[in-house]
């Protein structure tokens, strides 16, 4: 009886992950979608019925008229002017039909003292996570970043009324509409994952904005949305690899490597082989330094996801089973990805000559755009 129990109780847990996992976007949130889809094209006839719809499904005035706001941050005045006239003339016509709509909450403006740009930084790390290093476009182009941050993250996001999940089911479903915009969309597919979205809930705003727009306008987003739930497969599995058995002893080689490595030579460099071969695990973002090896070398990759990448040339991904071959002196650098343990194989070749020449330390910086364009 108690075994029965107990395995009804686990069964019980199993199925509530299950319907977690695959909870609905309500009727409030799909109109949120299909509002933010239509305004996205232009389509108006579309958009006025789904302004009603919404009404109808439990949005307030306010929410649609700070969703209308949020949308001009992607897509300008022009379409954000054009939709809240829209609106009005929604409003006009079922106020002369006797509807009476919640007004709802106001929405609040950040004080003109605030420190925008700190506050538009925090709401940025709620939504992409902490922020190592600026993007390269913040680099290239510094007043960008600082009008993202104090008037998109602090004077938009920070208005209330809409929740930062509503904000980023607005986004996603704004972006997916648009089509040719999928690293802004990838990141804001993260953002609204980590903000409380499943995987299925934006799956669902792919397939509203299919039903509105058509199977061309949903592809792009669904090659986004699988790609991020494959990484996320692939580094979830690695984060709990038991690498004792391999692990060895923390590199004594450490001056010349970011981060926390082990290393367990398998074969010494010796007058009879003189070929070193030597197991390396990286902790996650431990890697190399800037090096070179006289008579090249070859990795073999046996556990996690890493990167590989020569001096000015794309960085690499690299996952069990890739092998990676290195022409004598040539400068590059390896080790892991952000959230996953690496463990290679490093067999240093034409070993009688060869010899390592260790360079500068990668970056943070570095490493973070070599992450992103790869």
């Amino acid at each position: 009886m108690i075994k029965k129990i107990i395995f009804l109780f686990l069964i019980s847990i199993l199925t509530i992950g299950r319907l977690e996992a695959m909870e609905a976007l309500t009727r409030r949130q799909e109109q949120i979608v299909r509002i933010s889809a239509l305004l996205s094209v232009g389509n108006w006839t579309e958009l006025k019925a789904a302004l009603e719809q919404g009404l109808e499904e439990g949005l307030t005035q306010n929410e649609i008229k700070e969703l209308l706001v949020h949308l001009y941050a992607y897509n300008g005045f022009p379409r954000s002017l054009s939709g809240i006239n829209n609106f009005l003339e929604v409003m006009q016509e079922r106020k002369a039909n006797g509807v009476v709509d919640l007004e709802g909450e106001i929405a609040t403006n950040i004080s003109s003292d605030a420190d925008k740009y700190t506050q538009g930084k925090q709401v940025v790390e709620t939504l992409f996570g902490p922020e190592e290093s600026k993007a390269p476009y913040a680099e290239a182009v510094p007043v960008i970043d600082v009008f993202l941050k104090e008037h998109l993250f602090a004077d938009i996001f920070g208005r209330g009324v809409l929740s930062y999940k509503d904000r980023e089911l607005s986004t996603i479903s704004s972006l997916v509409a648009q089509g040719n915009v999928q690293s802004m969309l990838k990141s804001h597919m993260i953002g609204g994952m980590n903000v409380g979205l499943t995987e299925h809930q934006v799956q669902q705003v792919i397939d509203i904005v299919e039903s509105e727009l058509g199977v061309e306008k949903a592809r792009q987003g669904r090659i986004v949305l699988n790609e991020i739930m494959q990484r996320k497969s692939e580094e979830t599995s690695l984060l709990d690899i038991d690498t004792t058995f391999i692990q060895g002893q923390e590199n004594p080689y450490s001056q010349y490597f970011t981060g926390k490595t082990y290393l367990t030579m398998l074969s010494e460099k010796d007058d009879v082989w003189n070929a070193p071969i030597g197991n390396v695990v990286f902790e996650p973002q431990a890697r190399t330094n800037w090096h070179k090896h006289s008579g090249g070398q070859i990795l073999l990759v046996t556990e996690g996801i890493g990167y590989y990448q020569e001096k000015g040339q794309k960085a690499r991904r690299l996952v069990k089973g890739d092998v990676v071959r290195i022409p004598p002196d040539v400068e590059h650098w390896h080790g892991a990805g952000p959230d996953s343990w690496f463990v290679h194989i490093s067999i240093e070749t034409n070993g009688a000559y060869n010899k390592a020449t260790w360079l500068d330390s990668v970056t943070q910086a570095e490493y973070n755009q070599a992450i992103r364009e790869e």
